[in-house]
């Protein structure tokens, strides 16, 4: 059973998750606390597991990372060590942003960050496609973002928690 948040609780979450960078202070003045309240509820959302950790989000366009391919991956059925092998491949190389196991036609779906096209081609080509497991990949390329955010919608657990 999931531990119970009141709404202090998804307030703190909601304010962290727009600004990690924020100190105990800051959000105990926003939710209506004093600083050592504050601070013991999110030492006790972090051991909880509520807050899994607190990032710098990058710019990844002004460090040179400007190709966003999402890489569609069909594993050829066989042993489990061949999965297995591939999940701590894929979990190992820094271009990878996110891989999810599907249900459907596709295995799993990558999310891929490159420099630039050829650098995804020389990761597919001495990388993923050289992995045991691998049968296919069908490769997209993301052109414009319409939407990038990390932020997870705690709209209905705020309106859970406050009625």
């Amino acid at each position: 059973m999931q531990e119970e948040l009141d709404e202090t609780d998804c307030r703190i979450l909601a304010l962290l998750q727009a600004d990690a960078s924020l100190t105990a202070a800051d959000v105990a003045k926003q939710v209506g606390l004093s600083q050592s309240p504050c601070w013991r509820r999110i030492a006790r959302l972090e051991h909880a597991g509520f807050i899994r950790q607190r990032v710098a989000l990058l710019n990844r366009k002004k460090l040179g990372l400007g190709v966003v391919v999402f890489a569609q991956v069909k594993v050829v059925r066989g042993s489990r060590d061949a999965l297995a092998e591939f999940e701590a491949a894929v979990r190992s190389f820094p271009e990878v942003q996110e891989c999810y196991m599907l249900m459907g036609d596709t295995d799993f779906l990558l999310k891929v960050v490159t420099s630039d096209v050829d650098a995804y081609e020389e990761f597919l080509r001495l990388k993923l496609v050289r992995l045991p497991a691998v049968g296919g990949v069908r490769s997209n390329m993301a052109l414009t973002p319409v939407k990038e955010s990390t932020a997870l919608p705690l709209e209905r657990l705020l309106q859970r928690a406050a009625g």
